[in-house]
């Protein structure tokens, strides 16, 4: 795949400022997620800054060679709300979210000091094309429900034997029609626009369809219909609930660390051991789909960032980059698949690009109405752009098992094996830890593929 900006091309000044805005816009919906799912007064635009702060670590550790942003990790979700449950306070609760992103970093740390010494091919072999290509496929496909939730953002949904379906009303179509604008706005730029419509595709067709949602809003606001309010503008109500004054325009994010500080009083060892073992075996699962990403990156960019700047830089960039994540927002970051899909479309590596949408997101997490807007977008306008990021990121999987030869049973076990697991929704909780779809197909592929290799070698 040709790309338009390659890792060392520079766009110029004002179209930087757009594709860094477009990056932005295509993680947004994730990193702003990850707070509002765990709660417990953690806020979106924390996590911004986080995510800002935490991608120009990870450039600076892989020396501005890597295009990918950091975001929210849905992974640590589960860590993250243990480290609450068992806090006797909200404070030490935030003080156990920065002491886990430690050490699941610690763990990179590790893992990056082994390769660097050991180098990757034992990598390699424990997870080759035929485990990596599913799985990275699976990534793309495990998002897939969500993105079609949030296309029936404003529909209900009700199960009939093993399946499901969308009770279509007068709700339900506007969804859908906001959606699928969106959605046809993003194609027809991608396949048909000139070169600049094919850079933006995703502001183009997010502003499409916040125009549509808001025709319907402003129609359903006029004739006193609920069923068309498609846009909530609470978020920019809250800007002057108390009247109009600096924090109408500027607010300071409400940072972890500043809470943490008060939870250092209650801190004890057993608290630690209980904020050790909900995060240390996630750490050890987000290594992988952090491998998975950066060798799909890698595939579509057409160059190995396993080698340059090499795997060891890539995970401590992304374990201090989460680290640095949680200090601010409490939340440990990961590589976006956002991120990636994005790249893959618009066909722009450029790093300049990347660290741009870091430093805009930091900005922004200061600026209350940007951050207002953005969380504005309806749900169903975001689903319509994800169908089209995840799908991507899908295809490129599957992409990287075009040279495998799927007529050799070990091979195909292998792949069937990782996507039945994953699109089943194999997942388990184990006391506190929670072993993602994603973590459970991958071992059992890893698993599968190791058994089968070995069998194929006592043959020869």
């Amino acid at each position: 795949m040709k790309m338009i900006f390659n890792i060392n091309d520079k766009p110029k000044f004002p179209q930087l400022l757009v594709f860094a805005f477009q990056q932005l816009l295509a993680i947004m919906a994730a990193t702003i997620a990850v707070p509002a799912i765990v709660g417990n007064g953690m806020t979106a635009s924390a996590a911004l800054f986080g995510a800002g702060v935490g991608t120009l670590v990870y450039q600076l550790f892989t020396k501005f060679r890597s295009p990918v942003f950091l975001g929210s990790s849905f992974a640590f979700i589960g860590s993250m709300s243990a480290a609450f449950g068992g806090a006797a306070s909200m404070q030490l609760g935030y003080l156990g979210l920065i002491l886990g992103a430690a050490i699941a970093g610690l763990v990179y740390a590790v893992i990056a000091i082994i390769i660097k010494f050991a180098g990757i091919k034992w990598i390699d072999k424990i997870m080759p094309p035929i485990v990596i290509g599913p799985t990275v496929a699976l990534i793309g496909l495990s998002l897939a429900g969500a993105a079609i939730n949030d296309v029936f953002s404003y529909g209900d949904k009700v199960s009939f034997g093993l399946s499901s379906y969308f009770i279509m009303n007068t709700k339900t179509v506007v969804s859908v029609i906001c959606a699928l604008v969106t959605l046809a706005v993003v194609i027809l730029c991608s396949v048909y626009g000139k070169r600049m419509m094919k850079l933006i595709p995703f502001i183009i067709g997010i502003l499409a369809g916040y125009a549509v949602a808001l025709v319907f809003t402003i129609i359903g606001s006029a004739t006193n219909n609920p069923d068309l309010l498609v846009i909530d503008f609470a978020p920019f109500k809250e800007l002057v609930a108390d009247g109009v004054g600096l924090n109408t325009f500027l607010a300071l994010p409400e940072f972890s660390f500043l809470t943490a500080i008060q939870g250092l009083k209650e801190f004890n060892f057993s608290y630690l051991a209980t904020v050790a073992v909900a995060y240390l075996p996630v750490a050890f699962v987000v290594f992988a789909e952090h491998l998975a990403d950066h060798k799909n990156l890698s595939s579509i960019i057409e160059h190995d960032l396993t080698v340059d700047p090499g795997l060891s830089r890539t995970l401590l960039g992304d374990g201090v980059g989460s680290i640095a994540g949680a200090i601010f927002g409490g939340c440990p970051n990961t590589t976006y698949g956002e991120s990636v899909g994005c790249v893959a479309i618009t066909k722009n590596a450029s790093i300049v690009t990347i660290t741009t949408t870091a430093i805009m997101a930091i900005l922004i997490s200061f600026i209350s109405p940007f951050v207002a807007f953005l969380d504005s977008i309806p749900g169903c306008v975001m689903g319509g752009v994800c169908i089209t990021l995840y799908g991507f990121i899908a295809v490129s999987g599957l992409k990287m098992i075009q040279k495998v030869n799927l007529e050799d049973n070990a091979n195909l076990f292998t792949t069937s094996v990782i996507l039945i697991t994953g699109i089943g929704g194999m997942s388990m909780a184990i006391g506190k830890v929670y072993i993602t779809t994603i973590a459970c197909a991958l071992i059992l592929g890893i698993i599968t593929n190791i058994l089968l290799s070995k069998k194929a070698n006592d043959k020869e």
